[in-house]
């Protein structure tokens, strides 16, 4: 375990239909989200077991009030030398300066269009404005390059391959197209809907030319990619090709559920134990014994399934189960 994201809340301004594509939805009671001071607690514990990197997510964390508070105390901690945050960049604007002032280091952006209309529609209501004032913002305060998530699906916005890179490498973004996966909250997922990495990359050697692998970040998901003359680009394969042997990222909810795997149904309880005042000595033990015994391979699990994979979980279902969404586990 390396690498902690953690979502600070299960909100979102956003309805994307890939993440939350139901009208309604249960929500984590506010009595049981952490308070920052608990969650910077529970981040001192992981560095205790060699957790170097945090990634703030939702939902959509910029939601959170007074977010930069929780990123003035991660940004404290000495052992934690990468401090992400991944955001549908509508509140970029109103923001972006006080999270990066107060130490957040590095940014990605979702973004899965470059059409307006489309947008609102993919996104139910959202202003493909918005997010670009406050791209134009973040690249002036950020210290890395921006990167940038595209969800690639089949049918739905698979005709903008080649445009969405081509206008990331022109702002400098490195761009990274991800396979449409079939986790819990992707409610309408059916398998001609997902464009693999190898379809992917086969339309971008016809409009840029063979592009050349690229120096992996570490254990980081993407395949990257190198255009020449151009810039890098990555692709994210975990439904076609998981990488579960790699994985060194683990996840916790906005309200302390801990979780070893983006398709785990069970979570262990961590917030009632940070709430009643367990030591990071005591708290890091519990995380290690988890850790140890973790036998994780969800993506490949899914992947064996073949002709037999579907939704992993219905929508009824997910709402006796809130922490299983999602987007509260902070995809």
């Amino acid at each position: 375990m390396r690498s902690l994201r953690i979502s600070v809340t299960d909100q979102c301004n956003l309805r994307c239909g890939y993440c939350m594509p139901e009208e309604s939805y249960t929500w984590l009671p506010r009595s049981r989200i952490l308070k920052y001071g608990q969650i910077a607690h529970l981040v001192r514990a992981a560095t205790l077991l060699g957790v170097n990197k945090v990634r703030l997510t939702g939902g959509e964390p910029l939601l959170r009030k007074k977010l930069w508070r929780l990123i003035e105390q991660l940004d404290g901690i000495d052992e934690i030398d990468d401090l992400a945050m991944t955001t549908n960049g509508v509140l970029l604007v109103e923001r972006g300066a006080e999270v990066f002032s107060a130490g957040l280091q590095r940014l990605t952006v979702s973004l899965d269009t470059l059409r307006p209309k489309r947008f609102k529609e993919m996104t139910r209501g959202g202003d493909l404005s918005r997010v670009m004032a406050g791209l134009d913002l973040a690249q002036e305060l950020c210290p890395t390059r921006i990167k940038i998530n595209c969800v690639a699906m089949a049918g739905i916005n698979d005709d903008e391959l080649e445009s969405m890179l081509d206008w990331a490498l022109d702002r400098d973004f490195e761009l990274r197209f991800i396979e449409y996966m079939d986790v819990a909250g992707a409610t309408g997922w059916t398998r001609d809907k997902v464009l693999s990495s190898e379809n992917i990359l086969e339309r971008i050697e016809a409009a840029f030319g063979a592009p050349q692998p690229a120096p992996k970040a570490g254990t980081a998901p993407a395949n990257r990619f190198h255009v020449e003359g151009r810039g890098a680009f990555g692709v994210i394969a975990s439904t076609s090709s998981p990488f579960c042997g790699t994985c060194d990222r683990a996840r916790l909810t906005a309200d302390g559920t801990f979780f070893t795997c983006l398709y785990n149904e069970e979570g262990t309880d961590l917030g009632t134990a940070i709430r009643a005042g367990s030591t990071s000595e005591q708290l890091a033990q519990t995380l290690a014994a988890i850790w140890v015994q973790r036998s994780d391979r969800g993506a490949e699990e899914r992947l064996a399934l073949a002709e037999q994979r579907g939704i992993l979980a219905t929508a009824s279902h997910l709402r006796t189960r809130p922490q299983s969404e999602m987007h509260s586990k902070g995809g």
